[in-house]
């Protein structure tokens, strides 16, 4: 097996006949018909009744909701089908031209429906507190909770009219360039000569490769790649980081990431004490890296070499053997956890083969809760792989649990998403621990889930960091140069490795390709959250044993029912202690400890 056959990936593609057969499926244009159709129904029969209610129409309340979420599904369904087979082949113009299309269908659509949030939002707060306890609307309080909170930012009907309908051509229109530019960028990579063309997901594997020119003629690629375009991207950030900032301001956000901290449903304090409590730690990373050079042999540790596998011949793992182990990983945590994990690969809802113009990066959709959520990866056959598809499947065995909740909570905010997904990247690293005994082996194992960590963890916040820095020197300064994203990228970085990494002129390109600065802003700590959310998750689970699973099963299954503070404390955690965070880091900095020991025991 080699990279060259994608790890056995080939032909695992996704099946979207759940959603719809073809493009061309009728079925696709009769769900718009039927979306405007109710949609103008549910406006005549709702508008202007909702603001006024009282606390005995919780009947009548419930009904609009219960209308409204149905029609949601079927107002989002053809956009949800035309995404993903967008992100499978973004450069088929066929599957760009049904973006727009869906896109601009469903606007037109939700003008029908923007009265309903606003009206719900103008119910006086005892109605409201009211009407959200009592038996017919529980199923709902959190929902109706959380368009409370929102309250503050809405504009009036006619402005978010107009901010619905101009976003086609602003913002979601320089996301999709920012898409389809990236999936589309080759890069030069040079070897004995003989220079290739290659996607970022074969030049970025190069990074990973045991040989060091290998490694830093990817870097150079990537690099070289990146420049091409450079132009462009930072025209899109520019744009798009300004457009962040009007919202913010015609809002009344008071800073730029108060609003992700809103839908995250969390704080600013909180997130504040995540970030210092990482940013503390962060000796830890450089004690690791310092071994790291040891452990290769290196006079000095460049930033092409933070990748490098410590053992060169690390075993590759089929796309067979890798879904194997996945899959017994999860069987092994509860048999509905493996029953649910069974149905991707059995049913076709992964997209793992490589494939050109494919959207890079990885992610599990949540669909819809009548259907079923799908994950789309690139399969190369490298142990990180085995460690991605474990993580997507942990989003889709949550996405899958939560359905019950109903299209209008079943997804969580972004602070508890990676909950399910950090924890089966747990259980499937412990299986390869398993596995693979052979000390060497043991070691690179152990280095390759430091520096996984170390990514979800760390490097998480240095792009929080970034988007902070960037946010703020385009506010002060007015449109940035590319150098002047590069300097911010670098300072950014620099404190996370410490004198333990060279950063090179070049690396400052890279912050270019990171999608979360476009897709979502300030999406990345996010990540740093739920990693060491899941860290003591993990201690608990070793704990408590068969007696965790089936209060973790319930945590999934509730998905976005409940705040992540009282999701938590259904397990005796307390995400308002500042102390918290540092229960991860800790077991973090015993992992490095455990492999300068193992690294002792081999003579190294």
């Amino acid at each position: 097996m080699s990279l060259e056959n994608n790890g056995g990936a080939n032909g695992v593609a996704w099946d979207l006949k759940d959603l719809y057969s073809s493009l061309g499926d009728p079925k696709l244009d009769q769900d718009i018909a039927e979306a405007q159709r109710l949609a103008q129904e549910f406006e005549t029969q709702y508008r202007g009744k909702i603001s006024n209610l009282k606390l005995l129409d919780a009947a009548f309340l419930l009904q609009a909701i219960q209308k409204i979420e149905s029609l949601y599904e079927i107002m989002d369904r053809p956009a949800i089908y035309a995404s993903l087979v967008h992100a499978a082949k973004t450069d088929d113009a066929t599957h760009g031209a049904l973006v727009a299309k869906t896109r601009e269908t469903r606007t037109k659509i939700n003008q029908h429906l923007l009265f309903f949030d606003l009206e719900l939002i103008k119910i006086p707060d005892d109605v409201a507190t009211g009407l959200a306890k009592t038996p017919q609307l529980l199923k709902y309080a959190h929902f109706l909770e959380q368009k409370r909170a929102w309250k503050a930012h809405y504009l009036s009907e006619p402005e978010e009219k107009v901010v619905d309908v101009k976003t086609l051509t602003g913002r979601s229109a320089f996301v999709r360039l920012f898409d389809e530019t990236v999936a589309s960028m080759t890069y030069p990579f040079t070897q004995d000569g003989a220079e290739q063309k290659l996607s970022f997901q074969q030049i970025n594997a190069k990074l990973y490769d045991a040989d060091r020119s290998i490694r830093k003629a990817g870097a150079e690629g990537i690099t070289k790649g990146l420049k091409e375009q450079n132009k462009l991207l930072s025209y899109l950030f520019n744009t798009l980081v300004l457009d962040h900032q009007n919202d913010c301001e015609v809002r009344k956000f008071p800073t730029p990431m108060a609003s992700r901290h809103l839908a995250n449903e969390t704080s600013a304090e909180m997130v504040q004490a995540l970030m210092d409590s990482v940013e503390k730690h962060g000796a830890t990373v450089h004690r690791y890296y310092k071994l790291k050079k040891r452990l290769l042999g290196l006079p000095s540790l460049e930033d092409y070499d933070r990748y490098a596998p410590i053992q060169g011949d690390m075993p590759l793992v089929s796309w067979q053997d890798a879904s194997k182990l996945v899959r017994e990983s999860y069987h092994a945590l509860s048999p509905e956890a493996g029953r649910i994990i069974d149905q991707f690969f059995d049913a076709n809802w992964i997209d793992a083969e490589l494939r050109q113009g494919k959207r890079g990066g990885a992610f599990s959709s949540s669909a819809i809760p009548s259907v079923h959520p799908y994950i789309l990866m690139s399969y190369t056959g490298k142990m990180r792989d085995v460690s991605t598809l474990a993580h997507e499947l942990g989003h889709g065995l949550h996405q899958y649990l939560s359905r019950k909740n109903g299209y209008l909570q079943c997804d969580t905010p972004l602070t508890t998403a990676e909950t399910a997904s950090v924890f089966g990247e747990m259980l499937v690293f412990k299986k390869l621990l398993e596995k693979y005994q052979e000390p060497k082996v043991r070691l690179a194992l152990l280095c390759g889930k430091i520096e996984d960590s170390f990514a979800t963890v760390f490097r998480q916040v240095v792009l929080t960091r970034f988007e902070q820095k960037m946010h703020k020197a385009r506010k002060e300064e007015g449109e940035l140069s590319s150098e002047r994203f590069n300097t911010l990228w670098t300072e950014a970085n620099q404190p996370m490795f410490g004198d333990s990494v060279n950063l090179s002129e070049n690396y400052g390109y890279w912050w270019s390709y990171i999608g979360h600065f476009i897709h979502v802003p300030f999406y990345c700590y996010a990540y740093s959250f739920g990693e060491l959310l899941v860290l003591a998750l993990v201690q608990k689970y070793e704990q408590e044993k068969e007696s965790f699973v089936p209060k973790y099963m319930d945590l999934l299954s509730r998905g976005g029912s409940e705040s992540p503070v009282d999701l938590l404390a259904r397990m005796n955690i307390d995400l308002n202690d500042p102390g918290f965070w540092g229960l991860g880091l800790k077991l973090l900095d015993r992992m490095v400890t455990e492999v300068e020991e193992l690294a002792t025991q081999l003579g190294k």
